[in-house]
Parts: structure tokens; C-alpha cells; sequence
């Protein structure tokens, strides 16, 4: 028999924001609950996370920002999914953003926004419910 397909999940840390410890615990989290985590490090630019979801074929892109430009930075990466025909990969973020920021990113394609002191299996179970099956 074939093993199921496991979950490919890019975590990537856009902008100029240099705190990574929330990304690794949420990558960690994602390996250690089956799927298979890509982690592409801090300061990263739209056009590099999208070029790496593209590259690895990913089913799920997670950002994580702490910075406050993820009303710049998120649509232009979710808009670079677009164009590049990944707009069935789910676009989920987390970090310190505004409840009135929510809005405007999740009609840019950002399907959850998880904040500071999220349980993890939420996350994880958000994932797993709603991943592209392919």
C-alpha cells in the first residue's frame, strides 16, 4: 500500500523582521504532526517566498510577521501565487496583525490569521482540514 501524500507547507518570514522563534515553533510543530515543512529563514522578499513555493511544489504557504508591513508585504505575495498559477496553494499568516488588518488580507487570499499564543494544533488542524488535496 502507498502512504498518504503528506502535507508540503512553505514557512517564510517576509520583510525585514528579524524575529524567527514563533516560525520555528509553528515549523517544528508541522513536522512533528506529519507534513513536510520547508523553512526559508528571515528576510525573505515576496518575490523569493513565492520563487520557493513555486520551486517545491508546496501545498501551504505559512508568514509569519512581527514587523507591521504585512498590509504591504502579504498581497504581493499572494498575488505572485497568483501569477505563477498556485492559487490553490492555502495562504495562512501569523504574527502580531490588527483585528481591523484581518479584513483586507484575508480578501488578498490569506485564508487564516493565527496571533501570539495560538495553540499549535489549531494551526495544525486548520492545515490539515483545509490543504488542496492533490
Amino acid at each position: 500500500m502507498t502512504e498518504p501524500k503528506k502535507i508540503k507547507v512553505l514557512v517564510a518570514k517576509p520583510g525585514l523582521d528579524g524575529h524567527d522563534r514563533g516560525a520555528k515553533v509553528v515549523a517544528r510543530a508541522l513536522r512533528d504532526a506529519g507534513m513536510e515543512v520547508i523553512y526559508t529563514g528571515i528576510r525573505q522578499t515576496p518575490e523569493m517566498i513565492v520563487e520557493a513555493a513555486l520551486q517545491e511544489d508546496v501545498d501551504v504557504v505559512g508568514l509569519s510577521i512581527l514587523s507591521g508591513a504585512h498590509l504591504e508585504l502579504f498581497p504581493r505575495i499572494t498575488n505572485g501565487l497568483q501569477k505563477k498559477g498556485l492559487d490553490n496553494v492555502l495562504v495562512v499568516a501569523g504574527g502580531i496583525i490588527p483585528e481591523e488588518d484581518k479584513p483586507v488580507l484575508q480578501k488578498a487570499g490569506v485564508k487564516a490569521i493565527f496571533g501570539p499564543g495560538t495553540p499549535t494544533t489549531d494551526i495544525i488542524g486548520f492545515i490539515q482540514k483545509n490543504a488542496p488535496n492533490r
